[in-house]
């Protein structure tokens, strides 16, 4: 098979990373996502608990500052050490799925790469998160909320595009429509229909 870069974007509450999860197990290749967080800290001497404490986080503004290139934040290094990686995963010609971390913008110019954005009604969100973090409806729709408040500013921080805005994807879909399985099986034809796999 010829490479094949997978990047999922999502809402919280989306089923974004199951829907990644199931693409990887599909095409059978490795996915990345929580796993950058374990290799960045073996090549960094981190923890993998410090380094999710800054991960997926824009800088704090008063207290950084970038000199000739070097940043003092601690979340720009870290998200800098993940955008390093996944440019050398796809420079090596590996296929992956990989969720987040801005990859439909910092991986754009590998024709390998197939994007994608997953989003759903909120209703749906607030039932999956309900179920799954065991919440009330309403400390559902405030998790949500915070979550991708978090994801955008920090996708804004790092790339041109707004996180979510179609143009910077090849396909976003609502798997509130068809749920996520039958979301998974409309994507799987479409990546192999666009690969000729």
């Amino acid at each position: 098979m010829e490479q094949l870069i997978i990047s999922v974007g999502r809402e919280f509450g989306s089923g974004g990373r199951v829907i990644a999860e199931a693409l990887a197990e599909r095409f059978g290749i490795p996915i990345y996502d929580r796993h950058l967080i374990t290799e960045i800290a073996d090549k960094t001497g981190l923890t993998p608990e410090q380094i999710e404490k800054y991960n997926e986080n824009p800088k704090k503004r008063i207290i950084s500052r970038r000199v000739r290139g070097y940043s003092n934040s601690i979340e720009d290094n870290i998200a800098e050490m993940q955008f390093d990686f996944l440019k050398e995963k796809s420079e090596s010609g590996e296929s992956f799925v990989v969720v987040g971390r801005c990859s439909e913008t910092k991986l754009k110019s590998n024709p390998a790469l197939v994007s994608l954005f997953i989003l759903a009604d909120m209703d749906a969100k607030v039932k999956r998160v309900m179920e799954i973090y065991e919440l009330s409806k309403e400390d559902a729709e405030d998790f949500i909320f915070k979550k991708d408040k978090k994801r955008k500013r920090y996708h804004n921080y790092h790339c041109s595009g707004h996180w979510g805005d179609s143009r910077l994807y090849d396909i976003c879909i609502n798997s509130s429509c068809l749920g996520i399985e039958k979301t998974v099986d409309y994507l799987e034809s479409y990546i192999r229909a666009r690969k000729d796999i």
